[in-house]
């Protein structure tokens, strides 16, 4: 059997899994699960154990065609994109600066916390600066063209 029919067939199986389990949950109705303890075990732990399974299969899935296309393609190519992505997380890192915040709920966010909630901030405007750049170059040289 290939790899594909495996897949399908192991997918058939999780959503039937799936399906019985929130037909229980459905049939106990939310009254019901709201006001026992017991019910929510019984009921949401089996339902959240398919998903953790789901989520592991896919992550190990991902890995490695992940790994087998990096050693498939140009891994040169690779290495640049992923250096370069390092680059900006550390100039964000090194553009924001941390401080002890007070949060809402009485908390308290460490300044090593705010500094690396900073860094993902500016890491991302950084992105989204590149790529809408990206964007118009894109439509200027096919306006150009």
């Amino acid at each position: 059997m290939t790899l594909h029919k495996i897949l399908k067939y192991l997918a058939i199986v999780i959503g039937v899994i799936g399906l019985i389990l929130l037909g229980r949950i459905i049939a106990a109705g939310d009254d019901a699960i709201d006001a026992s303890a017991d019910l929510q075990t019984s009921l949401l732990v089996p339902f959240m154990w398919v998903a953790y399974i789901v989520l592991a299969v896919v992550i190990v899935l991902v890995a490695i065609f992940v790994i087998a296309g990096l050693f498939r393609g140009n891994i040169k190519n690779t290495l640049i994109s992923i250096g370069a992505f390092a680059a900006i997380i550390i100039v964000a890192y090194l553009v924001t600066d941390g401080s002890e915040v007070i949060l809402k709920d009485g908390g308290t966010l460490s300044a090593n916390g705010s500094h690396w909630v900073g860094a993902g901030l500016v890491t991302f405007y950084i992105l989204a600066a590149i790529a809408v750049g990206a964007m118009i170059v894109s439509g200027v040289r096919k306006l150009i063209k």
